[in-house]
């Protein structure tokens, strides 16, 4: 059988002790990577550090951050919360109670994590969250959940009280 010129030779690899095609320092393609090959370290142009290039001179996470994120939570809200990226951004616009919107927490209103309808979906402060799986105020939480979800529901079942 006649070697083709432009193929890499047969070697024993260095790193594994495999017979496999020789690409740099007497290793195969993954061993290399794996073991000799390092990325050129640049001074991150978003976060000012010293760490591997991934492109654009930016280090890896803000690589993500500023060319992917959309991407990245698109696909985390699908696998977690089984919500598309557009209704999970339209629930935690605002939170309900008291209209912050810096932070914003998914809450499931019937407690079913796999119930991910957009009626059983709002959005809540951290602080009103917590206020609500607190056992000493979820009952006036709920309450004013309940009056800004439906006021008129609200006015007949709680005026009297």
């Amino acid at each position: 059988m006649e070697r083709n010129p432009n193929q890499r030779r047969i070697i024993k690899c260095e790193g594994c002790g495999e017979e496999k095609e020789h690409h740099a320092k007497e290793m195969c393609l993954n061993c290399y990577r794996r073991i000799a090959w390092k990325r050129k370290n640049v001074i991150c142009k978003n976060c000012g550090r010293n760490l591997p290039h991934k492109a654009y001179g930016l280090c890896q996470t803000c690589h993500i951050k500023l060319h992917h994120y959309d991407k990245v939570k698109a696909h985390n809200y699908r696998k977690w919360h089984n919500v598309d990226l557009d209704l999970y951004r339209k629930i935690i616009k605002k939170c309900l109670i008291c209209d912050f919107d810096k932070i914003v927490d998914l809450h499931h209103l019937d407690g079913d994590h796999k119930n991910n309808s957009e009626e059983n979906l709002i959005g809540l402060c951290p602080n009103h969250h917590k206020l609500l799986h607190d056992m000493r105020f979820k009952e006036e939480t709920q309450k004013e959940i309940d009056k800004r979800l439906n006021p008129e529901y609200f006015k007949r079942t709680f005026q009297n009280n």
